[in-house]
């Protein structure tokens, strides 16, 4: 014989309303005695412990309570709890199976937590359940990730594992942002195919090209979810240096953004076969920098200036409109922020067309990158300004831009410069040390300070 469930008791004397955290079980149970106000102690006790395990209904473990001091609150627990007389205080082991097959005398299905929602009027685990919804869809997102960067060939210039490098992807909040994205999984497919259409070391493609072939759009890694997914990708795999800006980041992986806006400013040095007034500034565009030859020097002490900041290109050009026909002319080349590979390389040949390279930057995380990439890509280049007392006289006792040291670079041409700032804690600028840079380029060479000195 197959036995029949217990059938819900009869509907009527109902005291609760129905709201969210209502279920079929309790709108067909009468919960009267269950929810009168002296027993309101016990289930939000309930509906603490609900919410902190995660379970909603708590039909299984055990449970600890304190009987409250009013006499009419705790008798009113005496039955359903099944104890004799509880002193005020007295601790209360509260078997929750058993109150789960008491509270069922009334309905098959109810439980301890759908009475406690219904005592406190509210849903309980919310939180649980958004976690647990959270954490299905990052799994989701995960696989779809992992099979979509598995599609790459093994024959691709970059072939990143990412299952490997998820965990290190959620904890830069790349994938939180990714998960707020509504086309998430097509930016996911997306980003594996533009990776996949990198170029090899020895190639260079465009930008828009690989957005077309990877997306259909070749505006696709113009800004946006995709094109920040792509790069902090390949930074996490190692491919890429932390911290380069978007533009040379793309020229590191060897796509060029365009190859007529950005470049180099320019005064008094220019490519073989130009014909400028040495008081003009262009900007030589990636398109010259990338195919363009550099005159050679008139002399072997003869010196070109690599600053950071358009400013003291200004100040610089100014003197020259002052002093036209001066000789040996005023040479300064402007990054403008971070160089790209591109611009470096240039410099590269600059110095090996026999040219003196003098670099320098702000006194900040940026620039002591931005200097640091200079020296390295350029042979022989020599620090300009740069040493603990240049810093030193680049402050002032107002001076508040605040130093965030804990990515500071080292400064290997000077390594108490590293120290100074560190201790310092504060930023200084270009534009503090421009009548000293001015000077530099006058006599034609970089201030002969002994490097780690304080004279």
């Amino acid at each position: 014989m197959t036995a029949t469930p217990n059938p819900p008791r009869p509907t009527a004397g109902l005291s609760h309303n129905p709201g969210p955290w209502c279920a079929p079980p309790c709108r067909q149970a009468d919960l009267t005695t269950l929810l009168d106000p002296s027993l309101t102690w016990l289930w939000e006790h309930l509906a603490a412990v609900a919410d902190r395990r995660g379970d909603r209904h708590l039909t299984d473990g055990a449970t600890q309570v304190t009987m409250p001091a009013e006499p009419s609150h705790r008798a009113a627990a005496v039955g359903l709890l099944r104890v004799g007389t509880p002193r005020p205080g007295q601790k209360i082991r509260v078997n929750l199976a058993s109150l789960t097959q008491r509270l069922r005398a009334r309905h098959n299905e109810l439980t301890p937590g759908l009475v406690a929602a219904h005592a406190v009027q509210r849903v309980l685990a919310a939180d649980a359940d958004a976690k647990a919804k959270r954490k299905a869809a990052l799994d989701q997102l995960h696989q779809t990730a992992v099979t979509a960067f598995a599609a790459i060939p093994a024959t691709a210039a970059h072939r990143p594992d990412i299952d490997q490098l998820w965990p290190l992807l959620r904890r830069r909040g790349t994938v939180g942002r990714l998960e707020r994205t509504e086309n998430r999984d097509v930016i996911l497919r997306q980003a594996a195919a533009v990776i996949a259409r990198l170029p090899h070391p020895d190639q260079r493609v465009d930008r828009r090209r690989v957005a077309e072939a990877a997306t259909g759009s070749p505006h696709a890694l113009d800004a946006g979810t995709l094109p920040g997914l792509v790069l902090a990708t390949l930074t996490s795999a190692g491919t890429l240096d932390p911290g380069l800006k978007r533009r040379a980041a793309w020229a590191a992986l060897g796509v060029n953004c365009d190859d007529l806006t950005g470049g180099l400013t320019t005064l008094g040095i220019y490519p073989a076969g130009w014909h400028l007034p040495p008081t003009e500034t262009p900007t030589l565009t990636p398109r010259v920098l990338a195919r363009c030859d550099w005159p050679s020097p008139p002399s072997p002490d003869s010196w070109v200036f690599i600053t950071e900041n358009p400013s003291v290109v200004t100040a610089a050009a100014d003197v020259a409109d002052q002093q036209p026909e001066r000789q040996p002319p005023l040479r300064l080349m402007c990054t403008v922020g971070t160089p790209s590979a591109l611009e470096i390389n240039a410099l590269a040949r600059l110095a090996a067309a026999g040219w003196n390279i003098a670099v320098r930057a702000d006194f900040d995380e940026a620039g002591l990158n931005h200097t640091n990439a200079l020296l390295a890509g350029i042979p022989g280049a020599t620090p300009w300004r740069m040493t603990e007392s240049d810093y030193h006289a680049s402050l002032s006792d107002d001076t508040d831009a605040a130093l965030d040291t804990r990515r500071l670079p080292n400064t290997p041409w000077n390594p108490d410069l590293h120290t100074a700032m560190r201790k310092r804690r504060a930023a200084a600028y270009e534009e503090s040390l421009i009548e000293d840079l001015i000077q530099d380029l006058l006599v034609g060479h970089p201030h002969t300070r002994r490097l780690g000195s304080n004279d």
